[in-house]
């Protein structure tokens, strides 16, 4: 049973922390993450994936600790957005936005957090620290954070580096957002969403463009003539035509291509799309996929395409791999 000084001393860690205190902080993870990781241990077993939930909790608590008001409570507190990282890993690994999960979001928000980060008062100060990161940590964190497919294998998948190294650039981007994000907490924040709409414009504009008899110099302003673009085969093509013919292919094969979320960051952009196939060919293309783009000087220099999983099917050997799905044409 804690001592009463032992209580006193640990709420007075927390109103330092409360000021911004960093080492304060520390102090406090440091005292209860035996019990954060007890926590995810029951939950998701033992393992890497249970060291993750403690220190994405650790961030998320870092950003929301002025929130909390009873000083008293902050190892339940701590415990809870434990868990609901814990639950939401389970859940086909959803995204947990850093800086926003807690423990008290309500039902939708957890099944759509990219939409509670999009709502959050925080939204503009998570997204002004998470720019300030080193690119490699950046990359991962804004995959890993925001983005649909964010386990490390997906992660790895989409940017073209071995699983190990998106371990070790995550830890790295854990690290470099408990330093940034107290820092630039009352700095000026350019808006985030002015960003996010800019290039949902721009995703919504190209993904239709071969529907609504867009000309490809009419979208082609922000790319590279060189751009590169990797298909999940390993494939690579050259130039946004390249990926304007597959598109044509798919088109006049009947499909449609229809954007569901965008995140956007200093020098990346990642799509996520769904691809709607035709009543008679429903296996046409994958369910979905993932664009993770990358500029050089402005300019969209590299795309790198994950298709989401097709669902398991029950004929031996399942449906053939097609369109954009299997190696392009060059």
């Amino acid at each position: 049973m804690p001592s009463l000084e032992s209580k006193w001393e640990t709420q007075a860690s927390v109103r330092a922390a409360q000021l911004g205190d960093r080492a304060s902080f520390a102090e406090l993870f440091e005292q209860h993450y035996a019990g954060m990781l007890a926590v995810a241990y029951r939950i998701l077993g033992y393992g890497p994936d249970a060291e993750d939930a403690c220190q994405d909790a650790a961030i998320t608590a870092f950003g929301r600790i002025g929130e909390l008001r009873d000083l008293a409570a902050v190892r339940p507190w701590l415990h809870a957005i434990v868990r609901n990282n814990c639950r939401t890993m389970l859940s086909t690994r959803r995204p947990i936005p850093v800086g926003v999960a807690g423990m008290d979001l309500l039902a939708p928000e957890l099944d759509d957090p990219a939409a509670y980060v999009e709502r959050s008062a925080q939204r503009d100060w998570i997204w002004h620290g998470l720019q300030q990161l080193s690119p490699a940590a950046r990359t991962v964190a804004l995959l890993r954070y925001f983005t649909v497919q964010n386990s490390y294998e997906q992660i790895a998948m989409l940017c073209g580096i071995p699983v190990g190294t998106v371990r070790s650039r995550l830890s790295e981007a854990r690290r470099q957002l408990a330093v940034v994000l107290p820092r630039v907490r009352d700095e000026r924040h350019d808006s985030a969403a002015a960003l996010v709409a800019e290039r949902r414009d721009e995703a919504t504009t190209i993904l239709s463009a071969i529907v609504n008899g867009v000309p490809l110099g009419q979208v082609s302003g922000r790319w590279a003539d060189d751009v590169t673009i990797w298909w999940p085969s390993g494939a690579r093509l050259t130039g946004l035509a390249s990926l304007f013919a597959v598109m044509r292919r798919d088109y006049d094969a009947g499909v449609l291509a229809r954007l569901t979320g965008l995140v956007a960051g200093r020098g990346i952009t990642v799509w996520e799309n769904v691809f709607v196939n035709p009543p008679e060919d429903p296996d046409h293309c994958p369910p979905g996929g993932t664009f993770l783009l990358r500029e050089n000087k402005g300019l969209v220099s590299e795309v790198r395409l994950l298709h989401a999983p097709r669902p398991a099917c029950p004929e031996i050997g399942g449906p053939p791999d097609r369109t954009f799905a299997r190696r392009p044409k060059s």
